[in-house]
């Protein structure tokens, strides 16, 4: 049984108290307290070293785990759909109007202890549109999960993919070498339009949804959330991040251990998948365990991610457990589920840790 305390689920101030803490990535506390008002963490400690406020309401968490809440850097939750058939690159496409925050996902995924989710279209196209980030609190509508910069503006990021998904008859790409050549000339024609923005006058472009968000990329606005699986694949988006360079967070890389000097000397981070039996995929047939204890060796930002529904939600934790298994520490493991992926979707400053001043992102299991 695992319940999740969301930074919204009410005003009033909480103490929870007994809880052994991780806090991630300080110390663990045995036998805690922590102190939630107005949706933040605003003390915590060891029992006995913190004042709990008078009037506060006081939860009894003896016995139980108190977590920061989980963080799914990639997910397909809400029924969202991305581009269509008529192109391989859609740019102009939105999550943020294909979601439905009524699905039951949501509840499955709260249920696994998530609090913060990357919902991204699918990846059958080498640009399939915005993604969006969501906390996972109560809402009517997606504007009320919704994320939102600090000018206003819906955050999420833009996905990508290169690979067998986005193979197959015109107007899509046949090969990998033509894949990687249009995606190439939609950095350039977005440059070309940047251009233009910048003199201004008569020489404005007429406005263009797609390229007024690449030029998002470009600016360093959105990350590039993206799919790729095969070594040669990993190293194409390294390559072509360097030309134009943009922000991006390499995910699944089921064949990183096959290039994870690379990806380290690139510094990039990375958004790994966990599968008991890969399946389904040729692309994925290498993929190892291990992949998180060799880019963790080589100082490699790593997170862990659900693909939901490719993994359930409800046991995101698993996938953890299964990287250390394979060699990787738990430190880093916990923080894969948490600090990485937040910063990865650099939302770090103001959850994924249980820290004083952060928003009160939490999730509560049952047993140790």
């Amino acid at each position: 049984m695992l319940c999740v305390a969301l930074q919204n689920a009410r005003a009033e101030t909480r103490a929870f108290v007994g809880a052994s803490i991780i806090a991630v990535p300080a110390k663990d506390i045995p036998d805690g307290v922590l102190v939630v008002d107005a949706g933040k963490i605003v003390a915590m400690g060891a029992r006995g070293s913190v004042e709990i406020p008078e009037g506060a309401a006081v939860v009894d968490v003896k016995g139980q785990v108190l977590f920061p809440g989980l963080v799914c850097t990639h997910s397909h939750l809400g029924k969202v759909s991305g581009g269509d058939r008529s192109g391989p690159i859609q740019p102009d496409v939105r999550a943020l109007d294909s979601v439905d925050v009524r699905d039951s996902t949501f509840e499955k995924a709260r249920a696994g202890g998530l609090t913060l989710v990357n919902i991204m279209p699918g990846s059958g196209h080498l640009l399939s549109g915005q993604t969006i980030y969501l906390k996972l609190r109560d809402g009517n509508t997606i504007d009320d999960l919704a994320v939102k910069n600090a000018d206003g503006s819906v955050a999420g990021g833009i996905k990508m993919a290169n690979g067998t998904n986005s193979i197959r008859a015109a107007p899509f790409p046949g090969t990998r070498g033509k894949a990687a050549a249009l995606v190439r000339q939609t950095f350039l024609d977005a440059q070309a339009y940047q251009e233009k923005l910048a003199k201004g006058g008569d020489d404005a472009p007429a406005r263009d949804l797609g390229k007024e968000a690449m030029v998002e990329v470009l600016n360093g606005k959105r990350v590039v959330h993206h799919h790729t699986h095969r070594h040669d694949d990993i190293v194409t988006v390294l390559r072509l991040q360097r030309e134009f360079g943009f922000k991006v967070v390499l995910h699944h890389v089921s064949e990183a251990w096959k290039v994870a000097d690379e990806i380290a000397e690139s510094g990039v981070s990375c958004s790994i998948i966990v599968l008991d039996s890969p399946g389904g995929k040729l692309e994925a047939r290498d993929l190892e365990w291990k992949n998180g204890a060799v880019l963790e060796k080589r100082g490699v930002p790593t997170a862990f991610h659900t693909d939901d529904p490719v993994n359930d939600s409800r046991w995101f934790l698993r996938s953890a457990g299964l990287a250390v298994r394979a060699g990787m520490s738990r430190q880093k493991a916990l923080e894969g589920m948490t600090i990485a992926g937040a910063r990865m979707l650099e939302l770090g400053d103001q959850t994924g840790s249980l820290t004083v001043g952060k928003k009160a992102d939490i999730a509560i299991l049952d047993g140790g």
